[in-house]
């Protein structure tokens, strides 16, 4: 609407009538809710719960219609400056998710004595059948008002860890892999394995002391029996030994326990007995940021204190292995630094620069590079149409590579807590993937992060039966 303007009680007419159509959505009922107070009725909100009531789905609250007769009202008949009086309503069936109701008020009497209306009001679903029927009592404006409508304010729903609950899902038809769990000696490191466990992601192969492994169960109440235990000494030894059964081939992931990053990092990478590949070793975060469409790669936020070119090359690629296996086909990779132009006085916009050069020569492959961008560019095309950045990339970035780690890690850690983003965690670039989660990750968090190591093994095996 360019103008919202009001009908006033002397240019009412009996028969005026006005209408909406609108479709039901999920989404209305949980905001709807929300505005209530925070009503959780399962009948509305619960599709598991519905089904076993006696409608059999989730309906939306009755005085949803209501809603609608309000919208009419305050926005075409009386309109802006009207003020509810009173009403008799009449609900006759319940609303479901997909039903499109149209609303429609008529005006059925005019009362001088307080320029009130009479409107009658009903509303019908597609098929034509009452919903809601009945009479309100409105005082109309008494004075014109034609103004622009005010900008409703943006809400955004969240359900945490939605995308995160979509990478576990993928794995549902594969089968669980042998994993090293190494030194999970707390009730969360082993809670999270033994879940991780229960929804066959994994076969966990727990190593450690088994005397702290086993107290840790009991004061989780957890049982341990039907997975094997690998007793060791010490953390250091648990490390090694898991780094040994990756290189025999005995585990396809190794699972960090309750022990430093840096402790199990400097096995995995020694260069005698560890599990390098010709591929430099890197982490991703994988993000599920409630205000961003899709998933968010952030790479190297924990294992590359200051990558080379080279080095970020590799970051590069594994990131874009990974994107490919949860589904993005060409992920599209923004290379950050604090500006969008190529400077020699900033080294990481030199880096980004050569970087999409070498991807243009086929040293980088499977995805679609630009670079420099800052921040606000990468994520968002308005920032980028505000500064003329013309790019497949800006505004829908896929991964986001991180000039060094203490960017990465401070990127990261602020859309955690800033933004409630929920983060997975894996490095790759090892002979197995290696699942890296921090104390404060949640069951889901856990569970995602063994998820796409299981995706990401699941694809090396499939190579190699096609080779």
């Amino acid at each position: 609407m360019e103008c919202l303007e009001n009908r006033t009680y002397d240019e009412i007419r009996i028969g005026d009538s006005a209408s909406s159509i609108r479709t039901l959505s999920q989404r209305d009922f949980e905001l709807f809710a929300l505005l209530a107070g925070g009503d959780p009725n399962p009948s509305h909100l619960d599709e598991v719960y519905a089904t076993e009531d006696m409608l059999h789905e989730v309906v939306a609250p009755s005085l949803w219609s209501g809603a609608l007769i309000s919208w009419v009202v305050g926005t075409r008949l009386p309109g802006p400056g009207s003020r509810y009086r009173g009403h008799n309503l009449h609900v006759h069936k319940a609303m479901g998710v997909g039903d499109t109701l149209k609303v429609s008020v008529t005006v059925i009497g005019k009362h001088p004595q307080d320029h009130s209306v009479s409107l009658d009001c009903v509303c019908l679903d597609q098929a034509g059948e009452r919903v809601l029927s009945g009479t309100i009592w409105i005082v109309a404006p008494e004075h014109k008002i034609c103004s622009p409508p005010v900008e409703l304010p943006v809400v955004h729903f969240e359900e945490h860890g939605a995308r995160h609950k979509k990478l576990v899902e993928m794995t549902a038809q594969l089968e669980p892999i042998a994993t090293a769990v190494v030194h999970p000696v707390d009730p969360v490191s082993l809670g999270g394995t033994v879940r991780a466990a229960q929804a066959r992601l994994i076969q966990p192969l727990l190593i450690g002391p088994a005397g702290k492994i086993r107290a840790a169960a009991d004061e989780a109440g957890i049982d341990i029996t039907p997975f094997e235990l690998l007793d060791v000494p010490h953390s250091h030894a648990a490390a090694a030994k898991a780094v040994d059964l990756a290189r025999a081939g005995q585990v396809g992931i190794i699972k960090k326990g309750s022990l430093h990053t840096d402790e199990l990092m400097a096995e995995v990478v020694r260069s005698t007995c560890g599990l390098r590949t010709e591929r430099r070793i890197s982490h991703v975060f994988v993000m599920d940021v409630p205000t961003y469409p899709k998933p968010l790669l952030i790479t190297d936020s924990a294992v590359n204190i200051d990558p080379d070119l080279l080095d970020k090359r590799d970051i590069i690629q594994n990131a874009i292995d990974l994107a490919q296996v949860m589904g993005v086909e060409r992920p599209k990779v923004a290379i950050l630094s604090a500006v969008e132009t190529v400077t020699p006085k900033l080294k990481a916009t030199m880096d980004a620069a050569a970087l999409c050069k070498m991807a243009d020569r086929g040293q980088i492959v499977g995805g679609i590079l630009d670079g420099p961008l800052a921040f606000d560019n990468a994520i968002s095309k308005k920032a980028a149409l505000t500064k003329g950045i013309q790019s497949p990339v800006a505004g829908d970035a896929d991964i986001l590579l991180v000039p060094d780690l203490e960017a990465g890690n401070m990127l990261s850690k602020q859309l955690i807590y800033l933004s409630n983003a929920a983060a997975a965690g894996i490095v790759l670039g090892a002979r197995v993937p290696i699942v890296l989660t921090s104390r404060a990750d949640g069951d889901l968090e856990r569970m995602a992060s063994c998820a796409v190591a299981v995706l990401m093994v699941h694809r090396k095996l499939k190579t190699l039966r096609g080779a």
